[in-house]
């Protein structure tokens, strides 16, 4: 379920909005100058090659793209492994990776095409929280605070845009905020 929960930066348990509604969420969004946008959803993603995903969404990807702006465009893959004794490591190292604020110099572009994560934007005195799934495009300008959670099960394909070939490094504050707000798992099952 695509959800966006608003609250207070200095006191999570002040929810300012709890939506699932795809206007609300754009609307809410783009008034901080991020873009939010529902596409159709391919089937069996998670059974397609990562060459026939970006041949399927040619047309939204170049729509999206039409500026030329994002000159690096892939695809990033995660699914539970369960057949692999390290599996549990990897997804623990993954989801670490991203859990604390930082920034980027560039604009974070992603569309699920499958499966789900949490976008944590810090938003002034709020914090947007955006569980995106299959379906889902957001697009955080850059130098937005944020931090993302894949959940303890990370399990999700997203089509990526850079406009360089290093435009995922993260900028890290060190603000340990993302410590004080509900996980991605904690989000999908408050009431």
């Amino acid at each position: 379920m695509t959800l966006l929960q608003v609250m207070a930066a200095d006191n999570a348990a002040d929810v300012r909005v709890r939506t699932t509604d795809d206007t609300v969420i754009a609307a809410e969004l783009a008034a901080h100058g991020i873009t939010f946008e529902h596409w159709p959803v391919l089937d069996d993603a998670t059974a397609t090659s990562s060459d026939d995903l970006l041949a399927h969404y040619a047309d939204r990807v170049a729509e999206l793209n039409a500026s030329g702006r994002y000159k690096h465009i892939d695809i990033a893959r995660i699914h539970p492994d369960d057949a692999n004794p390290e599996w549990p490591a990897i997804a623990k190292g993954a989801r670490e990776k991203f859990l604390n604020e930082h920034r980027h110099a560039e604009d974070e572009v992603r569309y699920f095409a499958a499966g789900r994560g949490c976008f944590y934007l810090h938003l002034g005195d709020e914090v947007h929280a955006v569980v995106c799934e299959g379906g889902d495009l957001l697009s955080v300008p850059a130098g937005t605070l944020h931090w993302f959670d894949m959940g303890t099960r990370p399990d999700f394909i997203a089509i990526r845009f850079f406009e360089e070939e290093d435009g995922w490094i993260g900028d890290f504050t060190g603000d340990r905020i993302s410590e004080g707000f509900p996980t991605l798992d904690e989000l999908l099952t408050a009431p």
